[in-house]
This record gives C-alpha cells, structure tokens and sequence, in this order.
C-alpha cells in the first residue's frame, strides 16, 4: 500500500510538469526580430555542437583503450544538464534574484517561459530560445572539466559529480554574472560570453579535481602520447568553429555588435595559433598541430570575457600574449608542481579565462559597447579591481565547491577505478567496448 501511495504521488507529479500550460504564441509577432531569432538559433546549434566535438578533442589526446570514455564524459552531459536546466536550472541561473546569488524558482519546468520575449535578457527573440541557447553553455561548462580527470575517473561517480557541479557551481556563478540583480554583474563584473562563467569555472575546477583524483598510474614515467592526432584536429576544429557561435550568440541579436564579436573571436584566436607555434617552435625545435590547435583554444578562451568590449586592435593583443602565457602554464608550471591536468583545462581554460577577465579590465571601452565599461587604459582602474575581484570569488567559489562535492561523493563510492581497470583501459571496463577492434 506505501509504495502504490508513492506511485500514485510520482505520477501526479510528472502529470503535472508534463501538462503544465504552455505559454501562447505571442498575439503582436513584431515584438519578435526574425533576424535576431535566425541567428541565435545558427549560434546555439553551433554551440551544442562543441561538445561532441570536445569529446573529440580529448579522446585524441588520451590512449585508445579510452577514446570511448572520454567521448562519453562530454556525450553524456548533454542528456544530464539537458533535464536539470528544464527542471530547475535556468530557473537558479535566470530567474528572479535571490540575494544576489541564486534565482527564484519562477521557472521551474520553464513555466512561463514561452514564445514572447523576456525584456530582462533578449528583448527581440522567444524567451524559450534564450533559455535554450542557455542550455547550452551549461552543458559544455562542465565537459571541459572533464578533461583533467580522464584515464583514471569511474562513471558512475563523474556523472553524479558533474550533476551537482551544475547544481552547485555552474547555476549560482551564471546567475552572479549574468543574471539581473546577480552579485558579480552588480559590482560591474565585464564578462561578454563566459570567460568566468565557463572558464575559469571549469578550469579551476579542473585542478581541484585532478588534484583530488591522484595522477594516473604511470605519470611521469611513461609519456602520455595522443594516440590520434586527426581525430584531436577534427574535434577542435569544429570546437573553433563553434565558438563562433558560442561568442557570437551572446550578442542576442545580429547586427553592429554581432559583426564586431564575430570579428574579434577571428582575430584573437588566429593571433593566438601563431603565437604558441613562434614560443614553441623556439622552446622544442619545432611547431606542432596539436600545439597549434592548443594556441588557437587558448585564444578563444581569453577573448571570450572581453569580445563584446574590445575594438580589433585589442583581440591582436590579448590573442599574442595569451599563447605564451598559456604555455608556460602547461609546459613550466604543471611539471614544477606536478599535477596531472589530464588534457589541461586548467593551463588552457582556467588559465587562459583568468587572463582574458584582466585584459577585459584593461582593453574594455565604452567606444565600443556603451553597455559595458571603460578598462584602466581607458581612465578607469578600477575596473581591473573588479575583475580582479571577480576572478578570485570565483576560484573559492568553483574550487571549494569542486571539492566538497568530489569528497562527499568519495564518502560512498570509490572515485578512481582500479589498477587493473587502469590498465585494461576505461572503454571495456566502463562501457564494454573498443573504439578499435582488432581484427
């Protein structure tokens, strides 16, 4: 009798999300821009396309007896994070504030959230789409963390990581930057397209994470080789592709300011390619792709915060000095510390992200977008205080949250597999199959 009760409680529940009244279709069709629509819907199939593409890119990079894994640790976030946003999701990131830290539950299910626009964010496309096109940041967030723990992370354990890393870490920082009313966005926090709120959180937590993990078995004594350079090519060239999307779409709208973020993502991450492959055809003797597309990531990421606030000139810049920063992070700095950042997110992503928020509090400039903020070069200092402000909130945030949750978790499971997991590689153990059978 207890458990039909409990049925009978769970089908009324799920009856009542499912036939929750949609909102109507806007009666006055001219609130909505069908220009402005058609784009952010090219960006955000754009960006769900970076994911697949990063599992890609990482699976590249690790042995093949865990190209699987890793693929499925970026895969399976689009089905995760997909039913978390719609539920509860969007709702903490976007809806109306609560202390500056987290959003009402107005929006659970998306209730209200229909075909008319929401003033507050995207006056000019559905507010169902800005929802959506959302979704799509916060499902890639968390796939670039993933990348400093592969080889070595049991799946069951990561997938209820990376739950509650949306949960906890991604919500509360999109709704402290970009929401109305959020903490970060009130103190003039600049960040046009997720340099804090997908960088630098992910990054950051990349190293807690890793950190916590332990490096693989054979870290430091046998070298970790790519075994699929093509592969890691294709993926991060759809990755560089998407991007354009990814920074693009945050314009919400085609026009002026569209133009000019889609011309900065070009710039920087070109500038940034070159970069790497001058710092390191001088450090190694020699250039190589996978370098090459690393440079251009890094780019990419440290453009990001500033690609909406910067004239041209300014994305030349920070993509130059971003590429050996970058470097020295990855090649220098985990060797002298030792930390096994698995694909380096933190030395690209984290890194990267936090140096693209400073040059935003440099190079940012009313003469572009009156919406954001003039940059110390500009006559403002204190806006490099903010964003110096902001970075750190967001390492204690991202980083202690990052680890309470891998420890809780730890509390009930095992986070690592085993040994002989290990060696027999993580698409058999994990999933039961090869990426390449032996014939």
């Amino acid at each position: 009798m207890h458990k039909l009760k409990n049925l009978v409680l769970f089908l009324t529940i799920v009856g009542m999300v499912i036939f929750m009244p949609f909102p109507a279709l806007a009666d006055d069709a001219s609130v909505v821009d069908t220009g402005d629509t058609t784009l952010i819907i090219i960006c955000g199939a754009l960006v769900f396309f970076m994911t697949p593409a990063l599992g890609l890119f990482y699976a590249g990079m690790v042995s093949k007896k865990n190209a699987l894994n890793t693929i499925m640790s970026s895969l399976v976030l689009i089905g995760i994070i997909t039913v978390e946003w719609v539920a509860f999701g969007y709702s903490a990131a976007f809806g109306e504030d609560f202390f500056g830290i987290i959003g009402k539950p107005e929006f659970i299910g998306l209730a209200g959230v229909g075909t008319t626009p929401n003033a507050d964010y995207a006056p000019t496309i559905p507010h169902i789409l800005f929802a959506v096109f959302n979704m799509m940041f916060a499902i890639i967030t968390p796939a670039i963390a993933s990348g400093a723990i592969v080889e070595r992370a049991r799946f069951g354990p990561y997938v209820i990581f990376v739950l509650l890393w949306g949960i906890l870490v991604y919500n509360p920082m999109c709704h402290m930057v970009w929401g109305v009313g959020g903490f970060l966005r009130g103190l003039g926090a600049l960040d046009f397209a997720g340099g804090t709120v997908v960088h630098i959180t992910s990054g950051i937590s990349s190293l807690v994470a890793c950190l916590v993990l332990g490096r693989r078995k054979n870290y430091g004594i046998r070298p970790t080789i790519p075994h699929n350079l093509p592969t890691a090519l294709l993926g991060g060239a759809i990755i560089w592709l998407g991007w354009y999307g990814f920074n693009t779409g945050c314009a919400l709208a085609s026009g002026e300011l569209a133009g000019l973020v889609f011309s900065n993502t070009a710039i920087a991450s070109g500038a940034s390619l070159l970069s790497w492959i001058i710092i390191e055809w001088l450090h190694r003797g020699k250039p190589t792709l996978l370098g090459s597309i690393t440079g251009a990531i890094c780019g990419l990421v440290a453009i990001t915060p500033a690609v909406g606030f910067v004239p041209p000139i300014s994305a030349v810049l920070i993509g130059l000095l971003v590429g050996p920063v970058c470097y020295f992070a990855i090649v220098y700095v985990k060797k002298k510390l030792g930390y096994d950042d698995s694909l380096d997110p933190f030395g690209c992503h984290g890194v990267g992200g936090m140096f693209g928020a400073i040059m935003t509090g440099l190079l940012a400039t009313t003469a572009v977008n009156s919406a954001g903020g003039n940059g110390l070069f500009y006559g403002n200092p204190k806006q490099v205080l903010i964003q110096l402000f902001a970075i750190v909130f967001t390492i204690v945030w991202a980083g202690l949250a990052t680890f309470l949750i891998l420890k809780v978790i730890s509390l009930f499971t095992k986070l690592r597999v085993s040994e002989q997991e290990e060696d027999e590689g993580l698409d058999l153990a994990m999933h039961g199959e090869e990426a390449y059978s032996e014939l």
